[in-house]
């Protein structure tokens, strides 16, 4: 072991201070100070060390932490410090060669091995201090979750959630205690669900049964329009599948959506990936308050507003990576987002009216890119047949710049 290693990051479990390996337990043992929560403190029982139990939040003991630096401190967390746990926020701190980590079965591990689960075939979320809404997303047919819980309430809360978007026939495992002498394992369907006394800390398993009129969020762009609340200002499904094609989301990428209108186009772009971030900027309060709503049902809750008019509103946002122009397409708009992309951000903007098609045109004729007209046809009764209907033509211009 390195002279330098002085903080060191050991996973315990609920069956305590005797699961630990002997090398762990004289790390403990011969710690100056000692730092978990009450529950992790207690099953290590008395030790000669200072004890500390976490602060809230926990953001608030890294002072006290980095102020030991040198001497042989520890750190106390549930199963896996680096899977969901505060080994991240630590690490971002202090250096990786002043720190040891020793983890322990992580909460999946346990669960996964009482299911009798393949952990890579899962998808494996903590709502722990999360939006609950996240979990939308994830819910594919015959998919299984492993779910690390809120507290004793986020089982029946799944359970009615999944009820309501059609998929009441899905088995929810509650495990408890696991690892203890307390250890228990129960299982209803979601439309059934009536557990009760459940542990405040539990993690939740799932097997997702889609019934015929499920509502199950597609893996590709294009969300049906009757699935989001508007006024009339959105990207229709068929021009906005083009628009997030073209806007091409990466993984961990930033989007500003400027006139977001009923936040289509942003929320999509989040749901491309976990990772991705967006701001709808949204001048007025009525769609701004839309959008919220919107992204909280569609499961994408942590989507940024800000209620405010470009350009004025760009001022002092994240960099993006992205921006899409929809309803607030004026000629200064155009031009401050333009000059706040970075090298090799992309731009897409949409126009239906001739003036604004006019900007657009400007744009692409003084920074090049592409410049492509969409028009989409609809069927419509005429009597007793049919004749395709068109619909106002989208002008579209997509650039990165160099």
């Amino acid at each position: 072991m390195s002279a330098a290693r002085w903080l060191f990051l050991i996973g315990i479990g609920e069956d305590g201070i005797a699961a630990l390996t002997p090398a762990a337990r004289v790390l403990i043992s011969e710690a100056s100070l000692i730092i978990g929560g009450a529950r992790h403190l207690e099953l290590i029982g008395p030790q000669k060390g200072e004890t500390l139990r976490w602060p809230s939040p926990l953001s608030a003991a890294m002072e006290t932490i980095c102020a030991r630096r040198g001497a042989p401190t520890v750190v106390l967390a549930s199963g896996d410090p680096f899977f969901f746990g505060v080994g991240d926020m630590i690490a971002r701190h202090i250096a990786a060669e002043e720190i040891l980590c020793v983890p322990a079965p992580s909460s999946f591990a346990l669960a996964a091995a009482r299911l009798m689960w393949s952990q890579q075939d899962c998808a494996l979320l903590s709502l722990h201090g999360r939006a609950f809404e996240r979990v939308t997303p994830h819910l594919q047919p015959s998919r299984r979750l492993l779910i690390l819980a809120w507290d004793e309430t986020t089982p029946a809360r799944l359970a009615a959630h999944l009820a309501a978007l059609g998929m009441g026939n899905s088995i929810i495992h509650v495990l408890e205690h696991m690892g203890g002498p307390k250890e228990r394992v129960r299982s209803a369907l979601a439309h059934e669900f009536s557990l009760r006394d459940i542990a405040p800390l539990n993690t939740i398993g799932v097997e997702i049964v889609a019934g015929p009129d499920a509502r199950i969020l597609p893996l590709t762009p294009g969300l049906p329009d009757d699935w989001l609340e508007h006024d009339g200002q959105i990207t229709k499904r068929d021009i906005r599948a083009v628009t997030l094609a073209a806007l091409a989301p990466r993984r961990g990428e930033r989007l500003w959506d400027i006139g977001a209108g009923s936040g289509s186009i942003a929320i999509e772009w989040m749901l491309a990936d976990p990772a991705n971030r967006a701001i709808a900027i949204e001048q007025k309060a009525t769609r701004a308050a839309r959008i919220a709503r919107n992204a909280a049902s569609l499961g994408v809750p942590d989507l940024e507003i800000v209620e405010a008019a470009a350009p004025q509103a760009l001022a002092g946002l994240p960099t993006p990576d992205a921006i899409f122009i929809g309803g607030g397409g004026d000629a200064e708009a155009i031009e401050a987002a333009w000059s706040a992309l970075p090298a090799r951000g992309r731009i897409v903007a949409n126009a239906v009216t001739i003036e604004t098609q006019a900007l657009l045109i400007d744009a692409f004729r003084r920074k090049g890119g592409d410049l492509v007209n969409i028009a989409i046809s609809k069927a419509r009764p005429i009597g007793a047949y049919h004749a395709l209907e068109p619909a106002l033509p989208v002008l579209q211009w997509r650039a990165a710049k160099n």
